[in-house]
């Protein structure tokens, strides 16, 4: 969505607005279920939004949206329940519309959800967001403020141009921002992390590779997807036969 030349939504033009990637709830959910293992239920997903509050009304996500069912369907279907979307934070429509300040809300956000346990005595953080609306920003952002319950931020490489580049990783406070196209890129990371294992990964590609079942194999979701189930491939230890 654009208005006045400002882009009010997202900028992918690989994917139909309101489309979800392949394999992101399952990606999302490994992650949770990789977490310590002192807590007894996976953590569920914090959603930092640049929705603005003054619509909620309208832009709210509830527990009927299509993203809490798809995330709470990929809980049920490993036999996880109640697993989902955690809390929402939101924006506002100076935010909203204004692209410079989407970063410094998402982490005064963050800030807020980390007030519920500032120490890291309970939870620990991994920020996923993507390139389009200054997640990067806010993702070293809390890197610098917060290595210490921030353990790495994935960002998803989207663009209104096709194949675009992805950049390499970096640390910050030696902590990774890791960039990705799919998720299964994003799982293949994961693993070399030690975010989640070998398992995990698969059952991600297994997602990811369903989710596209009905898209023509020419497709470039379709090549973007394969070059990183090969890297994911190469990530995963070989299985004695």
């Amino acid at each position: 969505v654009n208005v006045a030349g400002v882009a009010l939504g997202g900028i992918d033009v690989q994917y139909e607005r309101g489309d979800f990637y392949p394999g992101v709830a399952q990606f999302m959910l490994e992650l949770s279920l990789s977490s310590p293992k002192g807590n007894k239920a996976p953590p569920k997903v914090a959603i930092l939004t640049a929705r603005a509050e003054e619509f909620k009304l309208a832009l709210e996500l509830k527990e009927s949206s299509k993203l809490a069912v798809a995330f709470r369907e990929a809980g049920e279907s490993a036999g996880v329940f109640n697993w989902g979307l955690g809390p929402v934070l939101y924006g506002s429509v100076a935010e909203w519309v204004v692209q410079s300040k989407k970063g410094l809300r998402k982490f005064t956000n963050f800030e807020r959800l980390l007030n519920q346990d500032p120490f890291g005595n309970i939870l620990q953080y991994i920020y996923v967001g993507d390139t389009g609306e200054l997640d990067q920003e806010a993702g070293e952002t809390m890197l610098r403020e917060y290595p210490g319950v921030v353990k790495a931020v994935f960002l998803h490489v989207v663009s209104d141009q096709p194949d675009p580049i992805v950049p390499a990783p970096k640390l910050i406070n030696g902590r990774p921002i890791v960039f990705f196209r799919t998720y299964v890129g994003a799982a293949a990371k994961a693993v070399q992390l030690g975010l989640m294992d070998d398992s995990a990964l698969q059952r991600v590609i297994n997602s990811a590779e369903g989710k596209l079942a009905d898209v023509p194999k020419t497709s470039d979701k379709w090549f973007d997807l394969q070059r990183d189930i090969e890297e994911a491939a190469r990530t995963m230890e070989p299985v004695e036969q």
